[in-house]
């Protein structure tokens, strides 16, 4: 099973950088690579609930969110049907307090079954175009003029 992660200092404090990373209809608001995102039903804060992302090139993500910690900070998520060749696909962000500074650490790392020959290829793509832009847009969303 392929494991990739990416992660990134935030200029934020954590329960503010956990307010928005929580919000499963809101990775619009700071994920460069996601045009749209709608819930099926119910409030984005529940287990089960269930979003359908359209990517900036028009293809659709249908993801259920599997578990949300408050506590540590945590929001994990599974792919139901997306345009890429994973199964058992599960995504964990978590944030973290840089006490010493004040800002945030947010880890973002999925664990995921593929064809052996596409392993190093999906695991460059999830690391690198998904969780690494994601990331670089939530530092933006806290440091627009940077």
């Amino acid at each position: 099973m392929p494991e990739t992660l990416a992660s990134a200092v935030v200029p934020a404090d954590a329960e503010t950088t956990w307010q928005v990373v929580r919000d499963f209809n809101g990775l619009p608001g700071w994920h460069p690579a996601i045009a749209g995102c709608h819930l099926e039903d119910g409030p984005a804060d529940r287990i089960g609930a269930i979003r359908n992302l359209t990517l900036a090139d028009g293809a659709a993500v249908r993801e259920i969110l599997v578990e949300i910690d408050d506590r540590e900070r945590s929001l994990t998520y599974a792919i139901l049907d997306s345009p890429f060749p994973v199964d058992d696909y599960r995504s964990t962000i978590r944030v973290v307090p840089l006490t010493s500074t004040g800002e945030s650490f947010v880890s973002w790392s999925v664990r995921f079954d593929c064809d052996r020959a596409d392993s190093e290829r999906l695991s460059a793509m999830f690391s690198e175009d998904v969780f690494g832009t994601g990331l670089r847009g939530l530092f933006s969303y806290f440091s627009p003029d940077v």
